[in-house]
C-alpha cells in the first residue's frame, strides 16, 4: 500500500450514508436473531457447559462399573462350575494335571511368585521442560498407548509367567488400548497412574525393560518433562486369574 503523498492527486470518492445505515440495521437484526436462537437453544441452561460430554463421561464410567460387577459375577459362577466339574467328572489324574497346566497357561487361575511392578504416570500439571530440552507439547506430557504396550511387551519378552494391568490379568486375546487419556481394557476404563505387574524372574524382567528401545525413548520424556516411571521388585505377589469371557470376536465380510 502506498501513502497519500505518493498517490496521484484526484477527487476523493465519498460514500453515501444510505448504504451505511442499511448495513448497520442489518447487523443489529442479525445480532437479535443470534440472541433469540441462543435463548431457544439454551432454554434456561448454561450453553457454555458441554453437558453432552459430561453425560457421555458418566455413561462410560457407569458401563465400566457394570462390567466390573459382571466380571465378579462371572468369576463366582465359573468357580462353582469348575468345582462341580471336578467333583463329578471321571477324568484321570493325568488328565486333571494336563487341564491344570492349560489353565495356568491360559491365565485363568491365580499365579503367585516373585514379581516386578512398573508404574507410569502423566507429567505434573505445571510441568515444564528441564534445561536443554524444548518446550513440551500437550502430547509430550501424557501416557500413550504405545508406552503401555512397550512395557507389557518387554515383560513378556523377559519371560513373564503372567502379567496384570491395573486390576486385570492379561490373556492371549487382551488388547491394551487408549482413547484420549484413558485406558480401555477388556470393557473397563482406567485413568493414570497405570500399574503393571509381572510374575517371573525379576532380573530377567528388569533387563528386558532396560533393553527395550521403546522404553528407552519413553525415558527421554521422563528426563525432559517429568513423566512418571517407577519400577519395584516384590519378593512375592499374586496375580488374579482372568475371569472374563474367552470367546474370540472377529470381523466377518458382509455377503
Amino acid at each position: 500500500m502506498s501513502n497519500s503523498a505518493d498517490s496521484p492527486q484526484g477527487p476523493v470518492r465519498r460514500g453515501s450514508r444510505w448504504p451505511v445505515q442499511t448495513l448497520t440495521a442489518a447487523v443489529f437484526a442479525l445480532a437479535g436473531l443470534i440472541f433469540v436462537t441462543s435463548a431457544n437453544t439454551a432454554k434456561g441452561t448454561d450453553i457454555r457447559t458441554d453437558s453432552s460430554l459430561l453425560k457421555l463421561s458418566d455413561l462410560i464410567q457407569q458401563r465400566s462399573e457394570n462390567n466390573a460387577e459382571l466380571d465378579r459375577s462371572t468369576a463366582a459362577v465359573r468357580a462353582d462350575i469348575d468345582a462341580l466339574a471336578r467333583r463329578d467328572d471321571r477324568s484321570t489324574r493325568a488328565e486333571d494335571a494336563k487341564l491344570d497346566a492349560l489353565e495356568k497357561s491360559a491365565g485363568t487361575t491365580k499365579l503367585t511368585g516373585e514379581a516386578l511392578t512398573v508404574t507410569l504416570d502423566d507429567a505434573p500439571p505445571d510441568a515444564t521442560a528441564n534445561p536443554g530440552y524444548p518446550d513440551p507439547q500437550p502430547n509430550d506430557l501424557v501416557i500413550h498407548q504405545q508406552d503401555l504396550q512397550a512395557v507389557v511387551n518387554a515383560l513378556w519378552e523377559g519371560g513373564a509367567r503372567g502379567v496384570q494391568v491395573m486390576d486385570q490379568r492379561l490373556i492371549s486375546t487382551s488388547a491394551v488400548r487408549c482413547v484420549g487419556n484413558t485406558l480401555i481394557l477388556q470393557g473397563r476404563v482406567y485413568s493414570p497412574p497405570y500399574r503393571i505387574a509381572a510374575v517371573g524372574d525379576r532380573a530377567a524382567l528388569r533387563k528386558a525393560l532396560d533393553d527395550s528401545a521403546a522404553i528407552q525413548n519413553y525415558q527421554l520424556y521422563v528426563k525432559a518433562y517429568g513423566l512418571g516411571w517407577k519400577v519395584e521388585e516384590k519378593d512375592k505377589a499374586t496375580l488374579p486369574g482372568y475371569s472374563g469371557t474367552v470367546d474370540l470376536h472377529y470381523a466377518q465380510p458382509v455377503e
